[in-house]
């Protein structure tokens, strides 16, 4: 199955236009009945969440029938469906709203996120700000891009090498079990300033433009880091596990690292991590 420009041109409206029917509305307007716990009181589900994922699968079976389509919140019902991602022809992994917590909370820092994968490898990749209408985008080999909302497009690059006193970075260490948890925790203390959203597309978005140096997760669900490590790369920059291999499609496991260049992957894997 081809994927084209005019694929990605569709899937981008499809995402715009599902933030603004579905997400903005509610935005800081969710009643008590549309917010749910899933796993924990920081790990939450609400109704944008649902009909956003709904609106976006619709959408893309009408146009890719036979493609593989993955949704955070579907996910629960056959969590068969991330393994497959490692070798469907054609598949989409859709991150309904990413920052959830935020987005219960009332604080714009959320995003919609899309990935497309072909035959084990990311292609593509959308990350979303319903409330500003920027989107960033990602095809392989075609560079990285902010697309305002007033219709203006820049190419994206990742921030200049620095000593790890001077760099700002987040890592996700309180999702993360021992030793990592405590280590992680306290070497961030290094650096010139540890950053966190609580929000993987604001953190791509802001370590593939240059604003930050590093980010790094324990937990890879595909919906959160599929698209953003695409953008990353496209923007110049090194991912690696924190094993030094490849993350693919398929992967939840190993921990990740998006960094400006592979030394300065490292250095950061050494010094913080610890690994």
């Amino acid at each position: 199955m081809t994927f084209s420009d005019t694929d990605f041109e569709y899937l981008m409206a499809t995402v715009i236009k599902a933030a603004s029917q579905e997400i903005l509305p509610r935005f800081r307007n969710l009643g008590v009945g549309d917010v749910s716990e899933k796993t924990s009181a920081i790990d939450l589900v609400t109704e944008a969440d649902l009909l956003t994922e709904r609106h976006i699968a619709a959408a893309l079976k009408a146009r890719f029938a036979s493609a593989l389509v993955v949704g955070e919140e579907a996910y629960e019902a056959n969590k068969s469906v991330v393994p497959a991602l490692a070798d469907a022809d054609l598949a989409f992994v859709i991150d309904p709203v990413d920052g959830t917590l935020n987005f219960a909370s009332g604080l714009p820092a959320f995003g919609t996120i899309l990935a497309v994968v072909a035959k084990g490898e990311t292609i593509a990749g959308i990350i979303h700000d319903p409330v500003l209408g920027d989107t960033v985008t990602a095809m392989r080999g075609a560079g990285a891009y902010l697309r305002r909302r007033e219709g203006q497009v820049s190419r994206l690059a990742v921030a200049p090498v620095a000593p790890l006193s001077e760099m700002v970075g987040s890592m996700a260490w309180s999702y993360m079990d021992e030793p990592y948890r405590s280590r992680i925790s306290a070497n961030m203390s290094k650096l010139r300033m540890p950053f966190s959203l609580n929000c993987s597309a604001y953190e791509y978005w802001l370590v593939a433009s240059g604003k930050i140096h590093f980010i790094g997760h324990a937990k890879l669900m595909p919906w959160d880091h599929l698209a953003g490590v695409l953008v990353h790369q496209e923007a110049g920059g090194f991912t690696a596990k924190f094993d030094g291999t490849p993350y693919r499609p398929g992967e939840t496991t190993g921990g990740i690292i998006s960094a400006p260049d592979e030394e300065s992957w490292r250095i950061i894997r050494r010094e913080i991590v610890g690994a």
